[in-house]
């Protein structure tokens, strides 16, 4: 044999024949944990969800605007997308019938407004994001008014930075006055409703502009003055139990609706009609805030007052009782401690 033979080169010679190779199960290529940039995205607003679609306004006050059914990207799974969330879409985005886009992304929220299912639990439920407002409506009969049920509304609005509004219906059944003088140190514009006399221009223009959230307790005709304020809604009303004078749930789920009226547009959230509302969540820094003249003094109070009536060397309390804040801040400091203290009484699981 030659010493030339073209067998023989300067390469090793390897035996592969042993040589392991994993087969992909899917039989497609690994998935990386690089994302797509997604710049072609539409931004649409989160109107409802059902199901695991959610119903999305894409193009909002432009020309094209449209609704669009969209699912959530399987990146954002763990992701919570809520009622009044602005989404990031793509895909199939021209709302034609049968069509599905994707969302792929959220942006920042502004607000969001937040309850626990106890005041002990501190896992919170998202209700609705980016809300300005919250519109919170009682009966003044049937059924009964649940003061603390209100507190615990307002605490939730100034907790998220949402303005409180007070709608009071069925004023024809019972007088609110009594009622309503227990918010009198609080900024809260009340409105008050009768049957055949329900304020519906006035309600109308201060939600121009704004996106209200509207909450209350069951029976007492929230889904009755959403439907007033935008006919088409059609959202379940309900009645009273005349045994256990509880309300019957009748909206099921949070949607946004759009507002048209005399003075301009603006966004309609409904909610379902809740009988409690834990506040495990709450930061009660946020509730003083509300206050600016009392928040002010607080400042001179001992680290760590809770600023309850019986609170030692309370700034707040021997300001008012001087007489330093002027004739109102007695009702604004009652009204501060009402919510103050029913913070405590979570934080105390009573």
């Amino acid at each position: 044999m030659s010493w030339l033979d073209d067998t023989d080169d300067d390469e090793p010679e390897f035996d592969e024949s042993s040589v392991r190779v994993r087969p992909n199960p899917k039989g497609n290529r690994p998935r990386t944990k690089r994302r797509p940039a997604h710049e072609d995205a539409v931004l649409a607003r989160v109107l409802g969800v059902d199901r695991g679609r959610y119903t999305v306004l894409a193009d909002e006050d432009r020309p094209d605007e449209r609704e669009v059914t969209a699912t959530r990207a399987r990146e954002l799974r763990r992701q919570p997308i809520v009622t009044g969330d602005i989404a990031r879409i793509v895909g199939d985005t021209s709302g034609a019938e049968g069509t599905l886009a994707r969302i792929v992304g959220i942006t920042d929220r502004t607000t969001l407004l937040r309850r626990s299912a106890d005041d002990t639990d501190q896992v919170e439920r998202v209700i609705v994001a980016n809300a300005d407002q919250m519109l919170i409506v009682v009966a003044a009969a049937d059924p009964e008014p649940r003061e603390r049920l209100v507190d615990r509304y307002l605490v939730a609005a100034l907790d998220a930075g949402i303005q409180p509004l007070l709608v009071v219906t069925k004023t024809d059944l019972a007088d609110p006055t009594a009622f309503l003088q227990h918010f009198d140190g609080i900024d809260l514009r009340v409105f008050t409703s009768a049957r055949g006399d329900m304020p519906v221009d006035e309600i109308g223009d201060a939600l121009v502009g704004h996106a209200t959230v509207f909450v209350g307790h069951s029976g007492v005709g929230k889904s009755t003055l959403v439907n007033a304020l935008v006919p088409d809604a059609q959202r379940a009303t309900g009645h009273v139990n005349q045994v256990t004078g509880r309300g019957r749930h009748t909206s099921s789920s949070t949607v946004s609706l759009r507002y048209r009226g005399r003075a301009g547009a603006g966004w309609v959230i409904d909610t379902p009609g809740v009988r409690s509302f834990g506040l495990g969540h709450v930061d009660p820094a946020h509730i003083l805030d509300a206050f600016t003249d009392l928040a002010e003094v607080a400042k001179d109070c001992p680290r760590g007052c809770t600023h309850l009536p019986d609170a030692p060397d309370c700034a707040i309390n021997e300001a008012v009782a001087d007489g330093r804040l002027g004739t109102g801040a007695a009702g604004r400091l009652d009204s501060l401690q009402r919510l103050l203290a029913t913070f405590a009484d979570t934080t105390s699981g009573h």
